[in-house]
């Protein structure tokens, strides 16, 4: 199977500048994902998706494929995952050919595991091509969740309430952000990673659900990396 694993890296970020290309753990951001799926044998190329030279440079020197910068009107705010792959995906394919999936691997995931990204290759081979989104178990199950309206609390699902027990409560996991993958069609067709029967790939491991996008989630990843992560 030829997939294309597709890292994107813009050079903006309003909360935590620069974050691509800071050092974590002694190495670009950046490359944490690239080192992740390199030689992964259904990947047949790492292209990285950046507007920024410097960006661009780490990327080939970490043995990514860079062959073009992201044009300014796919850099800003308001650009979307989705825009940013299809742009991507187009260029690549009418270069070197058509792929039979596309890996979205976002650099703010740095500590999902290459396992990890195999066992999502693996669903997505036997699901017959159905999209495969990385889940992590909810932090604050939604039943015991309240909206804050007028001075009052009340429950965020009509069912919920602090009057049920943990162990009463059904699993709950959340979109972490760390692995997308699905087939090119799927994602021209339906402009999203996502779809109705979409294979959920979960990661039970708190680590590798961290999506880094503020100082916060920053000082937590080298918190992790110092307790030998």
């Amino acid at each position: 199977m030829r997939i294309l694993a597709l890292v994107t890296a813009r050079a903006g970020s309003k909360r935590l500048p620069g974050k691509n290309t800071r050092l974590l753990g002694g190495r670009p951001l950046l490359t944490w994902s690239i080192d992740a799926v390199r030689g992964i044998p259904d990947i047949c190329d790492i292209l990285v998706s950046t507007d920024d030279e410097a960006i661009a440079g780490i990327a080939r020197t970490a043995g990514a494929l860079v062959p073009w910068l992201r044009p300014a009107a796919l850099s800003g705010d308001t650009a979307t995952s989705v825009d940013v792959a299809l742009h991507a995906l187009d260029r690549y394919e009418a270069e070197s050919g058509r792929v039979e999936g596309l890996l979205l691997l976002q650099p703010t995931s740095p500590f999902r595991s290459r396992e990890t990204i195999i066992a999502g290759i693996a669903a997505f081979q036997k699901g017959q091509a159905r999209p495969v989104v990385g889940f992590s178990p909810a932090q604050s199950h939604p039943l015991w969740c309240f909206l804050i309206e007028n001075d009052r609390a009340h429950p965020f699902c009509q069912e919920g309430g602090l009057h049920l027990r943990s162990q009463t409560l059904p699993p709950a996991h959340i979109v972490n952000g760390a692995f997308y993958l699905i087939a090119p069609q799927d994602l021209r067709a339906n402009r999203s990673f996502y779809s109705d029967d979409m294979l959920p790939l979960i990661m039970d491991d708190p680590r590798e659900g961290l999506d880094i996008d503020t100082q916060w989630d920053w000082d937590m990843a080298e918190a992790l990396i110092g307790m030998g992560k």
